[in-house]
């Protein structure tokens, strides 16, 4: 397992020739290497004096400066996992711009110079650096990391692994809570509970829930229309959430009938078990594109003729974030290659009738995928 050391001697070895100066804030590059996790995120931004330079300052020759806000540093953690950083921290009545021009002044940063940040940096922190650096060039940090950050080592395997085990074990007690006549925020809640009582920081998205039957019209994305709904039979009741475990972000799916299911029912989530089982066994590294796995999963689904009902692509990257390239979809001509971790999560979504959804994250190898997660396989029904 790469250490982040190792992380970040790799990252600075891919420096020369592409950027003079990096600045990466707190989030999800800094995490990745140099293991200082980031939060859960508020919904409106919970400011500090001197936030803009909130991050780490990378020279391809030169030890990575760390500078924090001291709110950051008294209240935030964000010094845990800072070893090996030189660590600067900001006075509330200090001067952000006289620490920034005396770090560019140290690592020899000069008007014209190219400077990469992480693609999620605040504008803030661009406006105040363009203001020290007015001919600047920037780029992006995110891509260049991104080289090392598409291919999962065994450690952070691990990691996704574990991280899927909180998962399934969150939802294998949230199913032993289920009960017709509960609403939909009373399971959203529940799920949340108990990833947290499992060991998660919480969840690593908006826990979802996308519900259809005959008296539950389809409604994407209208959660304080949705949460209140009580859930009567018959009706599916498609979940999708996932756990956080040492910074890396899993994502899970899986179906459940309140009341005996139909024979639709019963179809629909036979027909997304075998495209995503057609859709593992296809990610073979070194043999297929991300597009490939795509349409050989989705096949599953048209030829049986509910091909427009899989409204959505096979997949995306998933491991530091929820979402990551390469995807798996049509025109996504990225090789797959070992180490890569994609969700493959087909889904039958229909409006007035009954819907299924299966998702798990599934590592790339050479005989095809490797699911980090496997339970429940059969549809869950609540009588």
């Amino acid at each position: 397992m790469a250490t982040y050391q190792d992380r970040m001697t790799r990252f600075r070895g891919l420096l020369p020739g592409k950027a003079d100066l990096v600045f990466i804030p707190l989030g999800t590059d800094l995490d990745y290497l140099t293991g200082i996790h980031r939060d859960i995120p508020n919904y409106g931004r919970n400011l500090h004096p001197g936030m803009w330079l909130e991050g780490a300052w990378i020279a391809p020759d030169r030890e990575p400066i760390l500078t924090l806000p001291r709110m950051t540093v008294e209240f935030g953690g964000a010094k845990g996992g800072a070893d090996g950083l030189d660590v600067r921290v900001l006075g509330d009545w200090d001067d952000p711009v006289v620490m920034v021009q005396g770090i560019l002044g140290e690592l020899g940063i000069r008007d014209g110079a190219t400077i990469a940040t992480s693609d999620n940096a605040e504008a803030e922190s661009l406006m105040e650096l363009q203001k020290l650096v007015p001919a600047a060039r920037f780029t992006s940090a995110t891509h260049i990391l991104r080289a090392l950050r598409v291919i999962k080592d065994e450690g952070e395997i691990a990691t996704m692994r574990e991280a899927g085990r909180i998962t399934e074990a969150a939802f294998a007690d949230v199913v032993a809570q289920l009960k017709i006549g509960m609403t939909e925020l009373d399971i959203v809640a529940e799920v949340d509970f108990q990833m947290k009582r499992h060991g998660s920081l919480g969840p690593s998205f908006t826990t979802s829930l996308y519900n259809t039957g005959p008296n539950h019209p389809m409604r994407f994305g209208r959660r304080l229309e949705t949460w209140p709904r009580v859930l009567t039979a018959p009706v599916s009741v498609l979940f999708d959430f996932g756990a956080v475990h040492d910074g890396m972000c899993y994502d899970f799916g899986r179906t459940v009938s309140f009341g005996a299911p139909s024979d639709e029912q019963v179809k629909v989530h036979r027909l997304i078990m075998d495209s995503q089982r057609a859709g593992i066994e296809a990610l073979k590294a070194g043999a297929i594109t991300c597009q490939e796995v795509d349409r050989i999963a989705r096949d599953v689904i048209a030829d049986a003729g509910y091909g427009d009902k899989f409204r959505h692509r096979l997949g995306h990257g998933i491991g530091w974030d929820v979402h990551e390239p390469p995807f798996l979809t049509n025109g996504d001509e990225t090789p797959v290659e070992e180490g890569m971790i994609f969700t493959i999560e087909p889904s039958i979504f229909q409006d007035g009738t009954f819907s299924a959804r299966v998702e798990d994250c599934v590592v790339a190898r050479p005989g095809g995928g490797e699911a980090l997660t496997t339970g429940w396989q059969d549809l869950v029904v609540v009588e």
